[in-house]
């Protein structure tokens, strides 16, 4: 049995994540709200809190020197997150009401409105048969987004509006005292390869806050930790999770809509595969240089059972089908990307506030995988806290009243429309077609009552042959991992610490797993390893984009060094 939960990670989160207390209040760092996270959730909820605070002079001013702080561990806001992305515009112009779309395109986060769609069952690596665009994949008068673009431009605004955003610094613990989140421990930096303090080494400090908002992403480094000591996951379901591959291509022709493509292929139709995904290709037109590109994307639950499954390489075939050829020939690759992304749904968000803290965004499971939508969520939840949190501050309102606004939100509309919509994949794609149909047509009415879901690491691994179907990379329309990550701009140092936790001797099929899954080719199996049964894995850290999809299938990712990973410009 190769099942991934059999071969737990060496790491204690509950030991490792949370500190017990504060430093001494000399070698503190004391702000008022602590926000983990310089992406789309967690500078949504800066900028509106610092909107808030400049119409209150008295409570901002009671909030001391610094009264927001984002802790961000990419080198740039935005540079570890990836989406498609196509935005449904409405939380982002609530925001800025002042800028209008045509803004947005000057500012080069946006690329367009959509105004053509297509959506196309691919049966084979052949033929593609264009079907009506189904009412989950209607987009007409959403705008294609970058979504780390868009995370920079959100730095600059909240900066200018007095936030005080700490780049390349990690939050690696938190802090809890008498029961309560008191903020946030950040890394150490300048370790070696085994932990020793090298010449540049500078300890990590305690920043104490009178609020803490996780808004991490998928896979949050404190979040998870966070959920397990309030039980805030409770009568949930447990959280799943997808993987997505993206790149970005300069190309001759625009391209005139919006594509969307369901399988079968490039997957499985064999129900012991488990494969279950689809694919995008949106045009984003830069407006400043002219440059038409194309935004080409792979996403994969990560509920599939045949170890040779790779989000990466299955991109790679997808581009020989004609469909893409048409639009990509003659074009140049121009960025790369990763990331995980949690496909639960409504039935799998945890409890969203707890004592000091809340959560937001995709750390909070906000995203809707049907409609393949999240951006949104991100925002308008990362406005909602804002506005609790002011409350929370100026009158000592609950925290609580934020999961209140949440679920009578957009946010917890849109998600129980689709809460049982993609459970029945997990039978299958054969077997639950049908019931996902039905979910999708009586808009969450039918099944009745509460789907449930197993956890993607629970499945029983086995060496398939997804992987004989995998093209040779050219270099030049399809490539190799290596060459993947060389371009995603990551900078991670040679001789940091490792922050992947994997055990380092497991069943053949688990590290086969490991090796076909990640993105960045992080794992590696000897030459000289047994065909069957217990195998050494070398783990390649520094190769590591941090997309999280590790803890899906059996391992950790710890925090990283503040400035490692990929610095994504376009993702």
């Amino acid at each position: 049995m190769a099942v991934p939960s059999a071969f737990p990670p060496p790491v204690d989160p509950q030991v490792e994540f949370i500190k017990r207390g504060l430093d001494p209040e000399d070698d503190l760092i004391d702000v008022g709200v602590a926000i983990v996270g310089g992406g789309t959730a967690g500078l949504a909820c800066a900028n509106r809190l610092l909107q808030l605070l400049g119409e209150d002079p008295e409570l901002l001013e009671s909030l001391g020197e610094v009264p927001v702080a984002v802790i961000e561990k990419a080198k740039a806001c935005g540079g570890h997150v990836m989406s498609g992305a196509v935005m449904r515009p409405g939380p982002l112009q609530a925001l800025f009401p002042e800028l209008s779309r045509e803004q947005w395109r000057r500012e080069r986060f946006a690329f367009g409105e959509v105004t053509n769609e297509a959506v196309y069952v691919v049966p084979d690596a052949r033929r593609a048969i264009r079907i009506p665009t189904p009412p989950n994949f209607k987009n007409h008068g959403n705008e294609v987004i970058s979504v780390a673009a868009l995370a920079r431009y959100q730095q600059r605004q909240a900066e200018e509006a007095g936030a005080y955003v700490l780049t390349e610094t990690a939050a690696s613990r938190l802090i809890v005292r008498d029961g309560a989140v008191v903020g946030v421990r950040s890394g150490d930096k300048g370790r070696g390869k085994d932990g020793e303090p090298l010449s540049n080494f500078e300890p990590g400090t305690d920043i104490r806050a009178r609020v803490t908002v996780l808004a991490e992403g998928s896979w949050g480094h404190l979040t998870g930790p966070a959920i397990r000591e309030f039980n805030l996951a409770e009568n949930r379901e447990p959280q799943v999770w997808e993987l997505g591959v993206k790149e970005i291509w300069r190309v001759p022709r625009p391209l005139d809509r919006v594509i969307h493509t369901l399988g079968p292929w490039p997957l499985s139709l064999k129900a012991s595969y488990g494969q279950i995904g689809g694919t995008w290709l949106y045009p984003m037109k830069d407006e400043t240089t002219g440059d038409d590109l194309v935004s080409i994307g792979f996403v994969i639950d990560l509920e599939y059972r045949d170890a040779t499954t790779s989000a990466h390489d299955l991109l790679q075939l997808f581009k020989t089908h004609p469909l893409v050829r048409g639009i990509l020939e003659g074009g140049e690759r121009i960025a790369w990307s990763a990331k995980a992304l949690p496909g639960g749904g409504y039935w799998s968000m945890p409890k969203l506030s707890m004592p000091g803290a809340v959560i937001v965004g995709d750390a909070a499971g906000m995203v809707d995988t049907v409609a393949l939508k999240g951006v949104h969520h991100a925002i308008q939840s990362g406005i909602l806290a804002a506005e609790a949190i002011h409350e929370h501050l100026k009158s000592g309102a609950p925290l609580e009243r934020y999961e209140t606004t949440v679920g009578r939100s957009s946010i917890g509309r849109e998600l129980w429309e689709v809460r049982n919509t993609r459970q029945p994949f997990q039978q299958g794609f054969l077997r639950g077609g049908p019931l996902v149909n039905l979910a999708l047509l009586s808009r969450g009415l039918l099944p009745p009552g509460r789907l449930k879901w197993h956890r993607n690491d629970d499945q029983d691994m086995f060496i398939g042959d997804t992987a004989s179907r995998y093209p040779k990379p050219d270099g030049n329309y399809t490539f190799d991992k290596l060459s993947s990550v060389y371009i995603s701009g990551n900078a991670t140092r040679d001789d940091a610490p490792n922050h992947i936790r994997v055990r380092t001797r497991v069943p053949r099929e688990l590290a086969e797993t490991w090796r076909w899954m990640c993105p960045a080719g992080v794992y590696e199996i000897p030459e000289d390893a047994s065909a069957s049964g217990e195998v050494d894995v070398i783990v390649n850290y520094t190769n590591c984009v941090q997309c999280g999809a590790i803890t899906a299938k059996g391992g950790r990712l710890t925090t990283p060094e503040g400035g490692d990973g990929p610095l994504y410009t376009l993702a």
